[in-house]
């Protein structure tokens, strides 16, 4: 993350996200595979270390290999043929509204202060009740544990979708995007926007 200036000096919070160039490696159509999408690839990778399953996949459209292949699904495929590389300038405009999903930062097993914002007890030596959950459950009835109840557990590594973030600038020649504002997930991960 880092921060722009608008035209009347304020400070904008943005994060910098290398978008592309992606190239469209497949085409799938309502005829050929009963739904209209396109498969392309993002991260250039050497093609002695690509399979050869993937390697075969790829020849179609003279690619050597994509650390990442994600399929998108689009309303009009016309726009799209195999080995087209998808430009930033076509997608996203200054001021777009997009949406962001990433894969949060893993935080392994957590307790209920950390993962859900429990009080806790006292700190003092004398409290015998300092982290822990509390009572769980009731007696009589219903004489279990209710499901969802909030307790210790993994925390994070989970798929978030941030809504409406903001283009706030394009930068073709450098295949960069700023978008306002934190996004999931830590330094170097794959995120896919989605146009709104």
């Amino acid at each position: 993350m880092t921060r722009v200036y608008d035209e009347v000096g304020q400070a904008v919070p943005v994060t910098v996200i290398e978008a592309g160039p992606c190239k469209v490696l497949q085409v799938k159509t309502e005829a050929t595979d009963g739904y209209s999408a396109i498969q392309v690839g993002f991260g250039d990778k050497k093609a002695s270390r690509v399979n050869k399953a993937i390697s075969g996949h790829l020849k179609k459209s003279n690619s050597d290999g994509y650390y990442f292949i994600r399929e998108f699904r689009v309303a009009d495929i016309s726009a799209y043929e195999v080995g087209q590389e998808v430009s930033l300038d076509a997608v996203v405009k200054v001021g777009d509204k997009v949406d962001v999903q990433g894969t949060s930062k893993g935080r392994g097993f957590q307790g209920v202060i950390k993962r859900h914002g429990f009080s806790g007890g006292g700190s003092g030596h004398g409290s015998m009740f300092h982290r822990a959950p509390g009572s769980i459950g009731c007696s009589a009835y219903p004489a279990r544990v209710v499901k969802g109840k909030k307790m210790p557990g993994r925390m994070g590594n989970d798929t978030v979708l941030r809504k409406n973030v903001v283009v706030v600038d394009v930068r073709s020649e450098e295949n960069v995007v700023l978008l306002k504002g934190p996004l999931p997930g830590a330094k170097n991960g794959l995120l896919k926007i989605f146009k709104k």
